[in-house]
């Protein structure tokens, strides 16, 4: 057995926390309207549709526009009640088979343990000739606070994980492929973000359930590192703002 590299009860309580004191959506609510926009090329009716990731009461609501039955689920449980849906590890879910004519997945592919399961068990709930529509964090997203972290971890002479790992666009296109999708296309979507200071934006992060959640995660930054991460993170802007770069991978493939 390899061990999980997220920390499976962590990564739900990350997202009831975001839940509770957010959240805050609109990277979120981005991706997700670009997944809508996807379903409007596709000119059939759906009739039962999966919805993976919602963060958002809205978004079943929306979604019903172009499906007449649809299934949320998500990692966190609070955010799960909320949208009257289940609570599930998308790595640990038998879906179904040929079930759905439609899956819509965003926001939490990026932090599943075992990823190339998890597209399996979902191109196994598809009926034929479905489509799996999605988005989910990765490519270059962080690039700043990756750096600043790093530089914390250089003053203490200990530089270790705390940020996830990314996934690029051709690994991703590949993984969907081997999961027996079919013409997968993976699109990056980038967007700039600024932000006062290193605090803001953790926050930030806070409120989308993004902190670290791997298994391995190390001791929180001493204060000294801490103060050396807030000053690197500064550094790097301009006119009292730092420019952060987020990296949205979306997907389409087939059943």
């Amino acid at each position: 057995m390899t061990r999980d590299l997220f920390d499976r009860r962590l990564r739900a309580l990350r997202r009831d926390r975001a839940a509770r004191i957010g959240p805050e959506l609109f990277l979120l609510d981005r991706a997700f309207d670009e997944c809508l926009d996807r379903l409007r090329d596709i000119a059939r009716p759906f009739d039962r549709a999966l919805l993976l990731g919602c963060p958002s009461t809205d978004w079943p609501r929306r979604l019903h526009e172009f499906a007449n039955c649809i299934d949320a689920y998500d990692p966190g449980e609070v955010f799960a009640q909320r949208c009257a849906g289940q609570q599930l590890e998308e790595d640990r879910h038998d879906f179904g088979e040929a079930c759905f004519d439609l899956v819509i997945a965003v926001g939490t592919l990026d932090t599943v343990n075992d990823l190339p399961l998890a597209l399996h068990m979902l191109r196994r709930s598809l009926k034929a000739d479905a489509p799996l529509i999605g988005a989910m964090a990765g490519g270059n997203s962080l690039p700043v606070l990756r750096a600043s972290l790093i530089e914390a971890g250089r003053s203490e002479s200990r530089v270790v994980a705390r940020t996830h790992p990314r996934i690029d666009p051709s690994t991703l296109a590949q993984l969907l492929a081997s999961a027996g999708l079919r013409i997968p296309v993976v699109d990056i979507d980038r967007m700039k973000l600024r932000y006062e200071s290193f605090d803001a934006m953790v926050r930030d992060l806070r409120a989308m359930g993004a902190t670290n959640m791997l298994a391995g995660r190390p001791p929180p930054l001493s204060r000294d590192a801490l103060a050396r991460a807030r000053q690197d993170f500064a550094s790097h802007g301009l006119e009292g703002r730092t420019t952060e770069t987020v990296e949205i991978l979306h997907f389409i493939a087939w059943a």
